[in-house]
């Protein structure tokens, strides 16, 4: 069967999902953010059929991104995620998405061979292989934070493989399969809003790109104290360096081709094309993403593509404070807002596309 997608026809018969080649490498978004891309034949990667992007030219070299394996490779017909092996889930986990439950749904509800091992009153369970005590996840309730506080596609294809090698105490060959969740953004940024208004900062995140963290100078803090506790709206939205804006596009983009946090590095409207640009491709060659507004359907997607079933079915809130909250703004502070998270508008339309095309190629390949 074949697909249209951006205008490009994908033949999706035999894969469950579109091809990441043909769906991002042959857009116009995408032929100028190859054009970024150093001419690297050698690939460095560690996990077999998975894509190492190589880094501009000034990087150190001893920093190389691991993102995974992509659909294409996942959904193979002879592919299946290896317990026993050295398959290993990372879950990007973008703060006000929904993530938290799709955790918990993860270290607790998965039909399992050896179910992972959770302490009470803890944050912490034990997801080990079958046959040995190896972690098959990393995540928040797996193994903690171990590369900063939620942290982005940047921080972790940087970062998982040494983590998992100090943890485990051996260097071993990992397929990765990076996954990950989205919302809807003025409902995201609203919740963002409200969670910051009860006293959330995240300052555990490191904000780490090419082997260093984020400076002062280039993320100045938005308020004075410890917390920015009862913060109106106006002035949330107000502060440049809020990186509730956009948070979704940064969080999957490769902040490298766009010099990390230095905003001087490039114009402004170039900086935006290359890093949604980047977060599409990386979004698209994820093994898997689910969106917050389609709960059934993202629980199906992964099921179908890891051949893992849930013991539970997701449950879907579409009446949430945060969508009350969006319908009580002022006009003048919903256009502000779109503005502010226009990257992540049209991020989240192109994950919907793309969410509702492999639902449709699942159902047909199943039947």
């Amino acid at each position: 069967m074949l697909w249209n997608f951006l205008n490009i026809n994908s033949d999706c018969t035999k894969v469950c999902a579109l091809s990441k080649r043909a769906v991002i490498l042959q857009s116009p978004d995408m032929m100028a953010y190859n054009e970024l891309q150093p001419n690297n034949n050698n690939n460095n990667n560690n996990a077999g059929g998975s894509t190492s992007i190589a880094l501009k030219a000034s990087a150190p070299q001893n920093i190389i991104a691991n993102a995974g394996l992509s659909y294409e490779d996942v959904l193979n017909d002879d592919f299946q995620f290896d317990m026993d092996g050295h398959d290993v889930m990372v879950f990007l986990h973008i703060q006000k998405t929904g993530g938290t439950s799709f955790g918990r749904h993860l270290v607790r509800d998965l039909d399992l061979k050896r179910p992972c091992e959770c302490q009470r009153q803890r944050k912490r369970c034990y997801c080990f292989r079958p046959h040995r005590n190896e972690n098959w996840l990393f995540s928040r309730y797996s193994t903690g934070w171990k590369c900063g506080l939620h942290a982005d596609w940047t921080e972790l294809t940087s970062c998982v493989d040494a983590e998992l090698d100090k943890n485990e105490g051996e260097t071993a060959k990992r397929r990765y399969f990076y996954i990950s969740l989205l919302r809807e953004p003025i409902s995201r940024y609203m919740s963002e809003y409200r969670h910051v208004r009860r006293g959330a900062t995240w300052k555990g995140s490191r904000h780490w790109c090419l082997g260093r963290q984020a400076t002062a100078a280039e993320l100045p803090p938005c308020y004075k104290g410890k917390d920015w506790l009862d913060v109106d709206l106006d002035q949330f939205a107000g502060c440049e360096s809020n990186l509730a804006a956009n948070r979704q596009t940064r969080m999957l983009a490769d902040l490298a081709l766009v010099g990390c946090y230095n905003k001087s590095s490039m114009p402004a409207h170039e900086r935006d094309r290359v890093m949604l640009a980047s977060a599409k491709r990386n979004l698209a060659a994820m093994a898997y993403f689910g969106l917050t507004e389609y709960q059934k359907m993202s629980q199906y997607i992964f099921e179908e593509t890891f051949n893992l079933r849930f013991a539970i079915p997701f449950e879907q809130h579409n009446a949430t404070i945060s969508a009350t909250a969006v319908t009580n703004l002022r006009p003048d502070q919903r256009r502000l807002i779109e503005k502010l998270n226009s990257l992540d508008i049209e991020l989240y339309a192109f994950a919907k596309n793309l969410l509702f095309q492999r639902q449709r190629v699942c159902l047909d390949w199943e039947t």
